[in-house]
């Protein structure tokens, strides 16, 4: 088994890299991804106990791209050595993370919750602090009932506390990621909110961007347009990645590590072996 796409607590994971390699070879898997958001704070830890447990450990990230109303999260995966330019783009990403988490926070004050960013950020030492973990300090607070209701009633795009995220620029965000020695992939491709149509376009143009894969399975879309993205992708001359976007049971209780859409076991069915020299070269 394998999985490309999976998120550790280093940014909103309910495991430690080490715990998620850990994991990883108790289910007997061949290579273990860790591709948390807009950070690699995790990437030594999570290589380090791949090698003491003799697992394949392919570095990666998810980074936000700025494009409004919809998600375009891109993967970068195999990283060699993490370049000056992802850096610094991941160092803007944060800051503009710290701007969206204050513009909550005042949100939240003005509607009567005391909080600070300093105070929520506390309950969460060394992750990259974003709406899944106000929405658990809401819960705990009992501000809600639940951390899903915080997303209905206050998170959510078009409530109260929603502030739209500033993303990274897609033509700096796949040069970071080729400079890094990693390949761009483009994740959960229907969070893009497209046509089959407009998508088949958009396809196209992020090829000449410098895309180089399509996740087309991911555990949040059915197995019928999963293939049917597949077909779409080879038609463009993309590979095709699979991932679990694996965050932990507390955090998304039905995503499964090493499975992808209707709980399909990630093997080497989804061209991992094809894959594997790119994403391990030296």
């Amino acid at each position: 088994m394998i999985d490309l796409h999976v998120h550790s607590n280093a940014s909103d994971g309910q495991y430690s890299p080490a715990e998620l390699v850990q994991m990883a070879k108790k289910k007997e898997f061949s290579a273990i991804a860790i591709t948390d958001h807009d950070t690699v704070a995790g990437l030594e830890e999570g290589r380090t106990e791949a090698e003491k447990l003799g697992i394949i450990f392919v570095p990666g990230i998810e980074i936000e791209i700025d494009r409004p109303h919809c998600e375009f999260h891109l993967l970068g995966l195999g990283f060699q050595e993490i370049a000056s330019e992802l850096h610094t783009l991941i160092q803007s990403l944060q800051e503009k993370r710290l701007e969206r988490n204050e513009q909550i926070v005042q949100k939240m004050n003005e509607a009567g919750v005391s909080a600070t960013v300093e105070e929520i950020q506390a309950e969460f030492p060394n992750q990259v602090l974003g709406r899944p973990h106000f929405a658990l300090w809401l819960e705990k607070h009992k501000i809600v009932k639940h951390k899903y209701d915080a997303f209905k009633k206050y998170l959510g795009r078009g409530c109260p506390w929603y502030v739209e995220k500033e993303g990274a620029n897609l033509d700096e965000a796949i040069s970071a990621i080729k400079k890094s020695g990693g390949l761009p992939v483009l994740a959960h491709p229907f969070s893009l909110y497209l046509s089959w149509k407009n998508l088949d376009t958009e396809l196209a143009h992020l090829k000449e961007c410098g895309l180089a894969g399509v996740e087309a399975y991911h555990s949040g879309s059915k197995p019928s347009a999963c293939s049917r993205l597949e077909e779409l992708a080879k038609k463009h001359g993309f590979f095709v990645t699979a991932g679990s976007d694996f965050h932990g049971e507390k955090v998304q209780p039905t995503r499964f590590l090493g499975r992808t859409c209707a709980n399909r076991k990630i093997d080497n069915r989804f061209y991992f072996e094809e894959l594997l020299p790119a994403l391990t070269k030296a």
